[in-house]
């Protein structure tokens, strides 16, 4: 009986569809590998898009995922500027724009997210801007010179590097956010408020509190008016309000989708056969007892591989602790754990003096924490996070006291 070469499908040429592909033939799978992007590039990474790519300090090929030969040297059949129409699980077909169809044995959704619009009169603009692509920076790219008047709308994660990288490269910035302080929801308010007076400090014109009423212009934009009713001069307005995860092949397939594409804590999706990873995927976590959809570059670059094992057969389970890094200005950071909800905050070392560490306790466990300027505490960080054990706040403040000791300390 002849031997039929299994197909390995991967739908998003993404960073986490990439890495799938990688780790695919890392483990020796040695059947046809399809990778299918509907951008005209390679996989690439997307934190640079807002930072280094924008200010013309990385090319693309810094910000690849692999080399140009990388795929052909490792036989994955990298389509570019290809449109997946729809997939059937049944049939284990993929069907692209083209016509054709590609038969399946094992799929891999990495269809990522796009980036929320604004619903308000004038959003249509010539003059606003998202910022998702490679395409997108470009286009932001020669948009933001230094005589711009840049308008940054929402001051999440997106919105304040990109506010940061305007004002780096000359521009006058204004940033509209409707909670109290930047990064909010992520940060709480008193962490958000650093980054508040970060911003302040290199000239950005921060409100807060204030919602966006309308984008002012005839055909191109010329300001943007506030719920409040200020009204703010721009030639560029970035819209930065969030991403909604892109799971239109998946509902029409009948897959699971709440917030994403539901999967198991291997990745696994209601349809047999059929793994999602990265910003679609919201898979349980075990430590967390709950499903968690990352909108992070770590979670795409490991979930990737995590995934194309469970493709294999290794029933590989997913339980990494999530993790996410930003530049802005002279400020980086690195944040691991996953803090819906707590109830302190504890600092150690001075925000003022440009580096620090910062605790997001739940009933004195420490769910999350930040490094700002602090190297080499990763591994601290991790084990504190995984001890599980109530900390008391007092030494968790104490640069003094070592932080794998507050793990094993009796006094805890």
């Amino acid at each position: 009986m002849p031997h039929v070469t299994p197909t390995f499908v991967i739908v998003g040429a993404s960073l986490a569809g990439a890495t799938a592909a990688s780790a695919l033939r890392e483990d020796g799978f040695d059947g046809r590998v399809v990778l299918i992007g509907d951008e005209a590039y390679r996989p690439y990474e997307r934190p640079p898009l807002s930072k280094e790519y924008l200010r013309g300090e990385k090319d693309f090929n810094a910000t690849a995922v692999h080399s140009a030969d990388f795929y052909d040297e490792r036989e994955i059949e990298l389509r570019t500027s290809t449109v997946v129409t729809s997939i059937d699980p049944t049939k284990r077909l993929v069907a692209l724009s083209s016509g054709e169809h590609v038969t399946f044995d094992r799929l891999l959704l990495t269809t990522g997210a796009t980036p929320r619009r604004l619903s308000v009169p004038g959003a249509d603009l010539e003059g606003v801007y998202y910022l998702r692509s490679v395409n997108d920076a470009d286009t932001l790219r020669q948009a933001v010179a230094p005589s711009a008047r840049v308008v940054v709308i929402g001051a999440g994660w997106i919105g304040a590097e990109v506010a940061a990288s305007a004002r780096q490269l000359g521009a006058e910035v204004a940033m509209v956010e409707l909670a109290s302080v930047p990064l909010e929801r992520v940060l709480g308010r008193e962490v958000g408020a650093i980054y508040r007076d970060l911003h302040q400090r290199h000239g950005v014109d921060l409100h807060v509190g204030v919602g966006v009423d309308t984008i002012i212009g005839s055909t191109t934009v010329q300001g943007v008016r506030l719920s409040d009713g200020t009204v703010l001069a721009a030639t560029v307005v970035v819209v930065g309000i969030g991403v909604v995860p892109r799971v239109e092949l998946a509902k029409e397939a009948s897959l699971a989708v709440d917030n994403g594409i539901v999967v198991n804590e291997h990745l696994a999706t209601s349809a047999p056969g059929i793994f999602a990873a990265g910003d679609v995927a919201n898979a349980f976590h075990p430590r967390y007892g709950q499903r968690i959809r990352l909108e992070h570059w770590s979670a795409a670059l490991n979930q990737g591989p995590a995934a194309a094992r469970s493709m294999l057969g290794h029933h590989v389970v997913y339980d990494r602790t999530p993790y996410f890094f930003s530049d802005q200005y002279d400020l980086g950071m690195e944040y691991r754990g996953w803090a819906p909800d707590f109830d302190q905050v504890v600092l150690r070392g001075d925000p003022a003096n440009g580096a620090f560490l910062s605790f997001w306790l739940h009933h004195g466990r420490v769910v999350a924490a930040m490094n700002a300027n602090v190297w080499d505490v990763g591994d601290a960080i991790e084990t504190l996070l995984w001890s599980d054990r109530s900390i008391d706040p007092a030494l968790l403040a104490d640069p003094h006291v070592d932080l794998v000791q507050l793990t094993t300390s009796p006094t805890n």
